[in-house]
């Protein structure tokens, strides 16, 4: 850890040029005595560095000194290819990969790079919306990076599930983080700030041969916007009256006990995988080729617990 933060005091050295103890001492995020312990510690070590006493004073590197030690670990290499890296639990990573490439620049490189983060500035995040809180999306990309199955607690409605998941990838969208899973061999798009609960397995996930997130991720999302125009799918379904409130833009068609609800879902599929969740308490009676499907499902499941 000391050696790690002793290379990092040298090139904010070679970076900024002269920092006080206090500026070193919060970049560092230790106090301004190890500054002073550290600083010692790189002159002993050979490191030309000056030090200038009084209010305008601090430390430098002696003029035309610079260090070769910009080498990224693989760590910080993958924290600037990641992107929202705070979120994804690499914030000092990226820091620290960042500040190695930018000592790697030529003087005039630096000053140009330097003002450009002062100058420009990207918000994926959209207007009047709360932020998409995701706790639990460090644990995911852990996972997903070491290749590892997760069992999550996800919310689904009024309802809380478990799952065990085979992570394949996660995916920013204007402010809101969604991971990409297969559960029993079947591909499925989670909302990472649904997701109450998450553990790492001690087992490897599977992955399909192949498998191009852009490619799946575009596949995905043009295929919900087609959906979302044409109005998504009316479900024709009786459930229980007092599970009515639990259906999506449910309107009763048919009063009786149990009712007969009509309810809307962006497409097909999220139909299915929402009302199959529902077991026997739900009867689809349209469409014909939904009903089919859970039908099917259920056939499956009896069959394997046989």
């Amino acid at each position: 850890m000391r050696a790690s933060r002793l290379v990092t005091f040298l090139l904010l050295l070679q970076t900024r040029g002269q920092l006080t103890a206090a500026e070193l001492a919060e970049r560092l995020e230790v106090s301004e005595r190890t500054v002073q312990r550290d600083a010692q510690a790189l002159a002993a070590a050979g490191v030309p560095i000056a030090s200038m006493r009084g209010p305008a004073g601090g430390y430098r590197l002696e003029r035309g000194y610079r260090t070769k030690l910009t080498g990224l670990d693989s760590t910080e290499a993958e924290a600037l290819f990641v992107g929202p890296a705070a979120e994804l639990g690499l914030g000092r990573e990226l820091a620290a990969a960042r500040l190695k490439l930018l000592a790697s620049l030529p003087a005039e490189v630096q000053e140009r790079a330097s003002r450009a983060s002062e100058l420009f500035h990207v918000d994926t995040r959209g207007w009047f919306r709360e932020e998409d809180r995701a706790p639990w999306l460090p644990i995911i990309a852990g996972a997903l990076w070491r290749g590892q199955r997760v069992d999550i607690r996800y919310r689904e409605g009024p309802d809380v599930v478990s799952r065990r998941l085979d992570p394949l990838g996660l995916v920013l969208k204007a402010g809101v983080w969604y991971l990409l899973a297969t559960r029993r061999g079947e591909e499925r798009v989670y909302r990472v700030s649904r997701i109450v609960s998450a553990r790492e397995r001690a087992e490897p996930s599977t992955r399909p041969e192949g498998f191009d997130l852009a490619a799946v991720w575009a596949e995905r999302s043009e295929a919900f916007e087609r959906s979302a125009r044409a109005g998504g799918v009316e479900v024709k379904v009786r459930v229980p009256q007092e599970e009515v409130r639990r259906l999506r833009n449910a309107r009763v068609l048919e009063e009786g006990e149990p009712p007969v609800v009509a309810a809307r879902y962006d497409s097909l599929d999220h139909a299915f995988h929402s009302l199959l969740s529902w077991g026997a308490a739900a009867e689809v009676l349209e469409p014909a080729e939904l009903r089919e499907r859970l039908a099917a499902a259920a056939a499956e499941l009896a069959a394997l617990y046989a």
